[in-house]
């Protein structure tokens, strides 16, 4: 996986592209299987996303479902129009349901079945509505229902963001294996889902961290959070360091060959509330970073309404 820059057409006509994941509101997408455009506005618009498979790649449709596969990856996307099945909730139980009975039923180079590595869920307005009522929370409730109880078994690394495009439209993508990944926690915080009552009355159900059979890390949404509490509410830099400290932990914990090669080598995106600090974030990342293209800020909100900021990445 990379950041590239060009146009979508050019960059799906390149050999094994498995995905291309466009940011932001442009016209002219291509009608392609692989291809996806998530409402978030970047700091640097034109660039793109790039998933590479190592063999030739096929891909199609199945209902609602778009996919590609290398024989060994599965890249795999849903888009569900909230309207259309009652809300966010429903929405997220119908995606997720599809997309376990996709991996469920997928073939890949041996002939079995796959394992979701990593998932990521973009929707409007993620903070709205209170307490229990919250957006996010009736998405968390959804997305339990719809997965798989062998998906429950070791869950994957996930993003949950907010858009602000005012379409109510689920956006959930991910990527599965021939290969079983191996969950990571942070011993920096509680496991996800076990979160006490106070966040919702099902808790999110995502592990820290994945790291693939290929020795690559996946890593979750991350954020100023130690144990199940918020730090440092309303200072985006004082949470910049704690997430960067996060992640340090996390990739101790998946192994010293992940450990030794640090957040440095890592592809990350940034998911910022407020436009107006993303010059002083970048310029706070770039003193961690050894490659300053492997970095992409996008403007999104957070699932907690207290989080300024947010980062997930690929390290390796």
């Amino acid at each position: 996986m990379s950041y590239a820059e060009g146009t979508a057409d050019d960059l799906l006509a390149e050999p094994g592209i498995l995905a291309l994941i466009g940011f932001g509101q442009v016209q002219g997408d291509p009608d392609d299987p692989r291809f996806v455009r998530v409402g978030l506005e970047p700091t640097e618009p034109g660039r793109f996303e790039v998933w590479r498979g190592s063999r030739p790649v096929r891909c199609g449709r199945s209902g609602a479902l778009r996919w590609s596969s290398d024989g060994n990856y599965l890249f795999y996307a849903i888009e569900i129009d909230e309207t259309a099945v009652g809300g966010i909730e429903a929405a997220a139980e119908q995606a997720y349901a599809a997309v376990c009975q996709l991996i469920a039923t997928h073939r890949f180079a041996d002939g079995g079945p796959g394992h979701i590595l990593r998932l990521w869920n973009y929707m409007d307005a993620i903070n709205e509505g209170s307490g229990d009522d919250e957006r996010y929370r009736h998405f968390c409730c959804g997305r339990a229902r719809g997965l798989d109880p062998a998906a429950r078994n070791g869950y994957s690394a996930a993003t949950a963001i907010g858009r602000r495009d005012g379409k109510r439209v689920l956006q959930v993508y991910g990527l599965a294996a021939r290969e079983e990944g191996v969950a990571i926690e942070n011993p920096r915080q509680i496991s996800a889902w076990s979160y006490p009552r106070q966040y919702g009355p099902v808790a999110p159900t995502f592990a820290r961290a994945t790291r693939t059979p290929a020795g690559q890390l996946l890593v979750s949404g991350t954020a100023s959070v130690v144990g199940h509490q918020t730090q440092h509410a309303g200072d985006t830099l004082a949470q910049l360091e704690e997430t960067l400290r996060n992640l340090d932990s996390l990739l101790g914990a998946a192994g010293p060959h992940i450990a030794a090669r640090g957040i440095k080598a890592a592809l990350l995106k940034v998911y910022l509330r407020e436009p107006a600090e993303a010059p002083a974030v970048e310029q706070h990342l770039r003193r961690h970073l050894a490659d300053p293209v492997g970095l992409l800020i996008l403007l999104g909100d957070i699932c907690r309404s207290d989080l300024r900021i947010e980062i997930d990445g690929i390290q390796g």
